[in-house]
């Protein structure tokens, strides 16, 4: 519109359009004859040491780390004799069971449905397993940092891992 406001310009008067010539690219900003350090030598060495303390020098079969994240979840692992791509340990780092939650092995049965007193019998948030319950009672295992399930925590306080990306140690 040729009747417009002269004040009003589509660009701000103080800044002015950049050149795409006159920029400089971060490339031309790296010293290339200084050699990066990526990799540290004595590193590893380092990394050995604290691994082998952590564990008390004992064997294991691997190192199990989070699909996810690749996070640490265990140093002293059983590979199980069946199913190879599952492990079993008792001490770990880097996870969350979850109290709140129960799995059974085994198939769902369905129950009949019956009305309940509200309360009856559960002072707790979880029932207590009865004699005649389905098998043996497991927990979820997560990863603490990024929440994937890794596993399962049984009664016997033995955590199972199923879903985990083993190493060699």
């Amino acid at each position: 519109m040729e009747g417009g406001n002269p004040d009003k310009q589509p660009m701000d008067s103080e800044t002015e359009p950049t050149n795409p010539h006159d920029l400089v690219s971060s490339d031309d900003e790296i010293d290339y004859s200084n050699e990066p350090e990526f990799y540290d030598p004595q590193l590893d060495d380092v990394d050995e040491l604290w691994v082998n303390k952590q564990r008390k020098s004992q064997t294991s079969d691997a190192v199990l780390s989070c699909p996810a994240c690749f996070t640490t979840l265990c140093l002293d692992c059983q590979r199980h004799e069946k199913y190879v791509t599952q492990y079993r340990a008792m001490f770990v780092r880097n996870c969350t069971v979850k109290t709140d939650q129960i799995l059974r092995e085994g198939k769902k049965q369905k129950k009949p449905k019956r009305k309940r007193s509200t309360n009856a019998g559960q002072e707790s948030g979880l029932s207590e397993p009865r004699e005649d319950s389905r098998g043996p009672i497991y927990r979820p295992v997560c990863c603490s940092v990024c929440s994937t399930e890794v596993g399962v925590l049984d009664e016997e306080e033995v955590y199972h891992f199923f879903d985990v990306i083993p190493s060699n140690s």
